[in-house]
């Protein structure tokens, strides 16, 4: 299973979060697409830990609850492992090799690169385009994981009724996503964006220049810590929390107590993630900021961010120039579609 291959039937996106499993089907005619199917199904405490699945079964489950949901009938879907279980690495090749010829050269070259026996590892590559100044080399894009990586999310897959595909990446599925949001901003297409990712529990910053990406991190923070003080807070189990979270019925002291302080937490998170990108490349600012992720969606984060940083920031949504099938609730989309960049990236593996 190559980590980049390509599929032309349709491709149920299936993004593995710490929380939920959140489905997404795509279909696309005279250049414009269309949300088909689409499903966001919770996963018990527990199942997805820091991105590493740790119950395949229950995982399986929650992807066949969600597929039936969703009414989609397809089988073919695409996953992805999270960034910190892969490696990649640009390396200058031989331009005019064959394909065989490349493939031979990326199993030599990655054992240099890779600090794993080799035959533990899935391994793909992609031709990035000429060196600059040479002619006759290519940049290529070697990806590696550790197999059990790929194997758990194909398990993970085929449990749930769907059959793997694709297995991506998600800092790839992220920049796959992005081309759909890049109109809706209001800087250049070669500024530099910061598109943070604030999930449940992990955070990851994404800067991309001219809409490729060109430095991922990821860091221990996200929504289920809001989760946990209005547990702990209002005496809730961890499914009321959520669920309170989401749709209101909290006492008044939430907003200020236990909703605003986690909303400094954040832009904090973000203009920790921001300091470490400016320590490790010549850049010291970026153009915008592109806030994603189920905390995107707190209201007033954004403005918070914009406020305390001194740059434009933006929520995103991938879906918003779609249509939508009449089985798809166009409210619940919209309050999920900045949680969905990932599942967006991976449906759009379908045209690619």
């Amino acid at each position: 299973m190559g980590l980049f291959s390509s599929g032309k039937a349709p491709l149920v996106g299936v993004d593995i979060s710490s929380t939920a499993v959140k489905l997404l089907q795509l279909s696309q005619s005279g250049g414009r697409y269309r949300v088909e199917h689409y499903a966001v199904e919770p996963l018990p405490p527990n199942a997805v830990v820091e991105k590493n699945i740790v119950e395949v079964e229950a995982v399986g489950e929650a992807i066949k609850r969600a597929l039936a949901r969703s009414g989609s009938r397809s089988k073919g879907a695409a996953a992805a492992v999270a960034g910190s279980a892969v490696i990649t690495k640009v390396v200058p090749m031989q331009a005019g090799l064959s394909d065989e010829e490349m493939e031979d050269q990326v199993q030599v070259d990655a054992s240099q690169y890779i600090p794993y026996p080799i035959e533990e590892v899935s391994l793909d590559f992609e031709v990035m385009g000429p060196v600059k100044d040479s002619p006759d080399m290519v940049q290529v894009l070697l990806a590696a994981s550790r197999t059990e990586n790929v194997d758990v999310r194909v398990a993970a897959l085929d449990l749930g009724g769907l059959q793997a595909k694709v297995v991506d990446v998600e800092a790839f599925a992220m920049e796959n996503a992005f081309r759909l949001i890049a109109d809706q901003l209001s800087v250049a297409k070669d500024a530099l964006v910061a598109l943070v990712d604030v999930g449940a529990t992990m955070t990851t910053l994404n800067v991309l220049r001219g809409e490729r990406s060109i430095y991922t991190r990821e860091q221990v923070f996200g929504g289920k810590q809001l989760t946990d003080e209005v547990m702990r807070r209002y005496g809730l189990s961890y499914e009321e929390a959520g669920l309170a979270k989401r749709q209101g019925g909290l006492p008044e002291s939430y907003e200020i107590e236990v909703l605003e302080p986690f909303k400094e937490a954040m832009v904090q998170q973000v203009s920790r993630l921001l300091q470490f990108f400016y320590a490790g490349s010549e850049f010291n600012r970026v153009d915008q900021v592109v806030l994603a992720g189920g905390c995107a969606s707190i209201p007033g984060v954004a403005e918070m961010v914009e406020e305390q940083l001194g740059v434009l920031t933006a929520v995103a949504n991938p879906l918003a120039n779609m249509s939508l099938s009449n089985r798809v609730q166009a409210q619940s989309l919209a309050q999920d579609a900045p949680s969905l960049m990932i599942a967006c990236g991976l449906a759009l593996r379908s045209f690619d």
